[in-house]
């Protein structure tokens, strides 16, 4: 099985090498064996995990939720169902996101819509509206 090295793997993966050192810490991939000279040596398998996490991350799983669906893929126990339920708890969290995110724009529409742009800050609502609204 041919090994590569960090810049090799960092290249085929599509990240920087800090990044192959950072999962590296997170334990995310394996601490690979060094050559005598000190060289990291990778199996070719870690530029398919590196794309996982990458591909994960698209989607919007943060690196510690990544790191329980590799434990997951690992544990013969685990099923199908077992990632579809994962996924449909991340489809609820984007949605709870987005409802927020909408709710922040409206919020912002009307601060906009109440000032003119004219005039000097200290009689800006917009600046009033946050100096003095509390969130209840």
């Amino acid at each position: 099985m041919e090994k590569i090295t960090i810049s090799k793997l960092a290249k085929k993966a599509e990240v920087n090498i800090g990044t192959v050192r950072y999962y590296e810490r997170r334990g995310l991939i394996s601490e690979p064996p060094r050559t005598e000279s000190g060289y990291r040596q990778y199996p070719q398998e870690t530029v398919s995990r590196i794309l996982f996490i990458k591909r994960a991350q698209g989607l919007g799983f943060s690196l510690k939720e990544i790191s329980e669906l590799l434990s997951l893929r690992v544990d013969k126990n685990t099923t199908c169902g077992d990632f579809k339920n994962i996924a449909e708890v991340k489809i609820s969290e984007i949605a709870d996101k987005i409802h927020s995110l909408n709710e922040i724009k409206k919020a912002l529409t009307k601060l906009v819509a109440l000032c003119s742009g004219e005039g000097p800050t200290g009689e800006c609502p917009i600046i009033e509206t946050l100096e003095t609204e509390r969130k209840c």
